[in-house]
């Protein structure tokens, strides 16, 4: 059965809750799926003083969990346009997983979310897709077969590099029906297509 761990940081919940979607989506595929989270970096008082949600039931992963995956797909809030320093001080452990090529052909993806609908969501998407090539990782997106990120008849995330949700300047908005099924799709593509190079 195809390994699929999904990985992320949230802050708030919202990259929280799309990291479930996209478990969802490879769980229909027939994956066996595991869900993490990378550590907190912030002091507990000041992350409690901004209101972060820190009774999230994923454990931590330890960069050597990669290497038991078929699929890794990662999620992050945008931080200026790139991955939070949470997720990236992660990535800067996997050194030794880069060195000895442990993560060459595995299948990748990222999905993330934003304050608001141009808040660097796309760049946040592409540069993570940079780390991922430099592992070696096969990197897939969010394909146009998902209508979804097609639609103008709401605000919405989703684009082809991956599921998004856009969290509102305050952080009240949760993500949309929309914005969970680009994510499940996107978690059901990725499993199907860990599945298909496992054959080979």
């Amino acid at each position: 059965m195809t390994k699929v761990l999904v990985l992320y940081y949230s802050s708030y919940g919202h990259v929280e809750q799309m990291a479930h979607a996209v478990a969802e989506g490879a769980q229909a595929a027939g994956a066996d799926v595991d869900i993490k989270r990378v550590a907190e970096l912030v002091p507990e008082q000041h992350a409690e003083e901004s209101g972060y949600k820190l009774d999230q039931s994923a454990p931590i992963a330890k960069p050597s969990d990669l290497v038991h995956y078929d699929a890794i797909i990662f999620g992050s809030p945008t931080r200026f346009g790139m991955m939070a320093a949470q997720m990236k001080n992660f990535l800067d452990q996997c050194g030794s997983l880069w060195a000895n090529g442990e993560l060459i052909g595995k299948v990748a993806g990222v999905f993330t979310s934003s304050a608001t609908q141009h808040g660097g969501q796309e760049s946040t998407l592409l540069n993570f897709h940079t780390v991922l090539m430099h592992f070696g990782m096969v990197v897939v997106g969010l394909p146009y077969s998902f209508a979804g990120q097609m639609i103008l008849s709401e605000v919405t995330g989703g684009s082809p590099y991956g599921a998004s949700t856009i969290a509102g300047g305050d952080g009240k908005r949760q993500p949309s029906d929309n914005e969970l099924a680009g994510a499940r799709f996107q978690g059901k593509h990725i499993a199907s297509i860990a599945t298909k190079l496992a054959r080979f």
